[in-house]
């Protein structure tokens, strides 16, 4: 494969990124001068949780769904947050407000359980309270991620089985998709298309993954990938625009013959996908007309909702 590499979370340098304030646990820090202990848990273990949120227009996109998704997983794996879904909101409004942003921004908010007092795995280690952090900067994606698209390859590891590590949580344990990206970067792609144990089609490592076929739109079941706020409003948006939907075991067959392919997740929206395994998808580079129509249908969503939201 040629050409250079880049994910889908590439975003246009901006120089005001290095002099931000960081939210940590009720008080703002220097980017500098940001720190957590060597003994925190997420730090030490990947013990937490995690939300990538965007900023419109003064508004935080979908807030609601993140929320109910980062307190379920605090809740599935007990975690007490110690802070309300008001109280967080208003920390990263806070947070926002002092770096001066109002929209082209995105959050990267983090909660572990907090620092241990012994360097070892006992969740009752953790006996402090949670360490909360929200890193926001200007960020827009770059533009030549709508126009190249990204280059997938499908990679040996896969998205495991609930009983192991269920990938519905969006923890900081993050080393089986890390071991995944490293893969598809040996094999000369931007990114790892990864497979669910029965070997259909499943995800990729940083975004959930759709492919269009004869117009019509799939995706997995998503019994074997994180349930991304994204992709759930790209189906709600097929179901409500009449545009074909299937949530479908699929297999790779199915995936080199699409004729588009893109990526969904909060930073990118909608990411065109160039090829798979060397294989072009589409006859168009960049998005496709299917595509460029959800794109529009989520941009129209997000408009409406920011307008919409208190």
């Amino acid at each position: 494969m040629n050409g250079t590499s880049h994910t889908t979370h590439d975003a246009m340098e901006d120089a005001r990124n290095r002099d931000i304030k960081i939210y940590i646990n009720g008080a703002l820090f220097d980017r500098a001068q940001a720190r957590v202990s060597v003994y925190d848990s997420g730090f030490m273990l990947g013990d937490g949780m995690w939300e990538g949120l965007r900023l419109y227009n003064g508004k935080w996109a979908f807030f609601d769904e993140h929320m109910d998704r980062l307190f379920n997983s605090c809740k599935a794996v007990s975690i007490d947050i110690g802070m309300t879904r008001e109280e967080i909101r208003q920390a990263l409004d806070h947070t926002a407000q002092a770096n001066a942003m109002t929209s082209d921004a995105h959050c990267r908010l983090m909660v572990t359980r907090g620092p241990k007092d012994k360097p070892f795995q006992h969740p009752g280690l953790s006996r402090s309270g949670p360490t909360v952090v929200a890193i926001i900067e200007h960020s827009k994606p770059a533009s030549g991620l709508l126009s190249s698209g990204i280059r997938l390859a499908t990679v040996p590891q896969v998205r495991g089985l609930p009983t192991s590590q269920d990938p519905k949580f969006n923890s900081h344990s993050k080393l089986n998709c890390i071991i995944a990206s490293l893969q598809a970067e040996q094999a000369g792609a931007d990114e790892a298309l990864m497979l669910d144990p029965q070997g259909f089609v499943n995800t990729t490592n940083a975004c959930n993954f759709f492919i269009v076929r004869q117009g019509e739109v799939w995706t997995s079941t998503g019994d074997y990938c994180m349930n991304g706020v994204t992709r759930q409003k790209v189906i709600d948006l097929c179901i409500e625009n009449d545009i074909p939907l299937k949530e479908k075991n699929y297999s790779l067959y199915e995936a080199y013959g699409a004729d588009e392919a893109f990526l969904t997740g909060t930073f990118g929206a909608q990411t065109p996908v160039a090829e798979i395994d060397g294989k072009k998808i589409g006859a168009v580079s960049g998005a496709g007309p299917r595509t460029r129509q959800i794109r529009e249908l989520y941009r129209q969503l997000v408009d409406n909702h920011v307008k919409g939201a208190s």
